[in-house]
């Protein structure tokens, strides 16, 4: 979607925030609408139909996780990259159970919150639900089972370590997206993890052993040089 084209609507209680994040979209070319708070969001999506909205987390009366859930139980898909200021992993995984496509931690680069609110929109397209609220995917003979952590291939149960699945979810919930190894880090380990960048080209070794994937030609996680990884197969709901 070209930027001129976008609506984007910012939800934060800090006036700041808004303004300075209001300022920076309107400059790279997007639309934007804003809202102090959660009630007021719910007021602005029905209204505006944002094509996505940047939701704080920590906001008074109404805050971010409850107006997700609201948007969601009443069947509204529109995007959501959340703000949050924790790094812990189970936070996070939460939020995309909740239904939130991303989510940021407070402090941000504004142009890493630009990057990730075009790769959202990319990966969304025409579908209403993202992939991350799928209980089951599919990509060829592969597929996992979200609700059991469990992945198959050719209908036989594969094993992986839980940080091995966690690594595979994130991938095959964001096909075709290239994540730097810091990157995955931080999303699936969490910054908590003093960790090196050679523990996640470990999982990846061990999700291509039991997938029987050659990295010369994978069919499903992809090696980028001098980018990182991605997973390269056809992803559909199962």
């Amino acid at each position: 979607m070209p930027l001129e084209n976008w609506t984007v609507l910012i939800v934060d209680d800090d006036d700041a925030i808004r303004e300075n994040l209001g300022a920076f979209f309107d400059r790279a070319g997007v639309h934007v609408v804003s809202a102090a708070d959660g009630a007021a969001a719910l007021v602005q999506v029905a209204v505006a139909k944002p094509d996505l909205v940047i939701l704080d987390v920590m906001m008074p009366e109404l805050n971010g996780r409850q107006v997700l859930r609201a948007l969601r139980a009443g069947g509204d898909w529109t995007p959501v990259i959340l703000l949050t200021r924790t790094g812990e992993s189970s936070e996070r995984a939460t939020a995309i159970e909740e239904g939130a496509d991303d989510y940021l931690n407070k402090p941000f680069d504004p142009q890493e919150l630009l990057a990730r609110s075009r790769a959202v929109l990319r990966r969304r397209g025409g579908q209403v639900e993202p992939l991350q609220s799928a209980r089951s995917l599919r990509s060829g003979p592969l597929s996992v089972d979200r609700t059991a952590r469990s992945a198959a291939l050719e209908s036989r149960l594969v094993t992986l370590t839980p940080k091995a699945y966690a690594l595979l979810d994130y991938l095959i919930t964001h096909p075709g997206e290239v994540f730097s190894r810091d990157f995955l880090l931080n999303e699936v380990w969490g910054y908590q993890f003093a960790v090196a960048t050679r523990a996640v080209d470990h999982r990846i070794a061990e999700i291509r052993r039991a997938l029987a994937d050659d990295p010369d030609a994978p069919r499903f996680v992809e090696t980028i040089p001098r980018g990182g990884y991605r997973f390269c197969g056809l992803v559909e709901r199962a």
